[in-house]
């Protein structure tokens, strides 16, 4: 059955009528879907008087009824091009689609605390854009100038604070995952993301416990027990928040000879995980209920949760600035401190990557150097 394809005019903003395809039946586009139009990005003046408008309008025209005639052999007549042909103007059609709407289409697919960094570099580079952009519009200056963007605007969470240098990083790698799998997907005819550089990554202070400030936690009262007993639980096993607020009953194994084990998902890198606690770690837990109970069963995050966590904190007399995660820091840190190899650790803390664990070797190289500097003796003569 052969597609009848007619040019036909659509009125648009500024006395201008804006040029589309009207296809019968229907017709299907490069993303699957069903469509009867397709709109050329040519436009004619509405009753124009001067010569100059009246030009355009002829050469718009023209144009116009050129790109109908050629989508009509597209449909009806494809064995008027060859193959080489056929294939590019496939890759014309692709570069027409918009990357603003496919990367959210991206962001929707990711889960977890995965699916809000997504989400926020989709709303960074849909203003960037202005909503819009044709793929083949994207190239390494636009990549670059979005890169400077994010390192240089304002944080979509106050309008007073610049987006930090680590949250550009995050935001600037999703836009390069997205190149990728546009890649992979026939949309980019180079892998673009290849040809670009990410943002380097910044040095973050990450504040930890010592044991003695631990212990001091242990041997302080808390208003809310429970957010006691999951965050020294997060001390003994790096267990982060999400992670201790999900475990139930079932996921907690005792192995006899070799002691207890936690197998569980983990919320933001999605591995499945085996991991080992101590026993102290295990009786923080509590009794033992249903395989499908929570072991903190009503755990919760808020700023309420957090108030009674600093009034903690504090009463214990510890000055730094602790939040919950410090404790899965802390676990960290105490464990490279002991001799536990950074390997170890690694696993431990369920790093997919030996150098995201390596933060915490620095942390350790500098309580070496202020070890070693407490060492101070009266001048020497030598």
């Amino acid at each position: 059955m052969s597609i009848k394809v007619t040019l036909r005019q659509k009125p648009i903003s500024g006395n201008r009528k804006s040029f589309y395809l009207d296809f019968y039946p229907a017709i299907i586009n490069n993303e699957g879907k069903t469509t009867r139009r397709e709109f050329l990005g040519i436009y004619t003046f509405d009753k124009a008087k001067n010569p100059i408008d009246k030009e355009h309008n002829k050469q718009a025209l023209t144009l116009a009824e050129t790109i109908k005639q050629k989508r009509q052999n597209e449909l009806n007549k494809p064995e008027i091009y060859n193959g080489f042909e056929l294939e590019q103007m496939k890759i014309k059609q692709k570069g027409e689609i918009d990357f603003v709407t496919y990367f959210e289409k991206l962001a929707k697919k990711k889960e977890a605390s995965n699916f809000g960094n997504w989400i926020s570099a989709y709303k960074y580079l849909n203003t960037f854009t202005n909503g819009s952009l044709k793929f083949a519009d994207l190239n390494e200056t636009f990549c670059n100038d979005f890169k400077d963007y994010l390192l240089t605007t304002q944080s979509n969470k106050s309008d007073k604070v610049t987006l930090s240098n680590n949250s550009a990083l995050s935001y600037f790698n999703k836009l390069k995952a997205a190149l990728k799998q546009a890649y992979k997907d026939g949309f980019l005819q180079t892998d673009l993301n290849a040809k670009i550089d990410t943002i380097k990554q910044a040095d973050t202070r990450r504040n930890y416990l010592t044991l003695e400030e631990l212990n001091s936690l242990v041997g302080t009262e808390c208003k809310n027990p429970q957010l006691k007993q999951a965050a020294i639980f997060s001390a003994l096993t790096g267990l982060r928040f999400s992670d201790i607020q999900n475990i139930v009953w079932g996921e907690i194994e005792h192995i006899e000879g070799q002691g207890y084990f936690i197998h569980f998902k983990q919320q933001k890198t999605k591995g499945v995980e085996e991991m080992p606690i101590s026993k102290q770690a295990y009786t923080l837990c509590g009794e033992p209920k249903e395989p499908t109970q929570k072991v903190f069963e009503g755990l919760k995050y808020s700023a309420y949760e957090n108030k009674a966590l600093y009034q903690w904190i504090n009463e214990a007399g510890i000055t730094k600035a602790i939040t919950f995660h410090c404790f899965r820091h802390t676990f960290a840190t105490l464990q490279l401190s002991m001799g536990t190899d950074i390997y170890t650790v690694s696993k431990l803390l369920g790093h997919r990557d030996l150098k995201t664990t390596q933060v915490y070797a620095k942390v350790i190289s500098k309580i070496k150097r202020d070890a070693a500097d407490k060492m101070q003796l009266k001048t020497l003569e030598i």
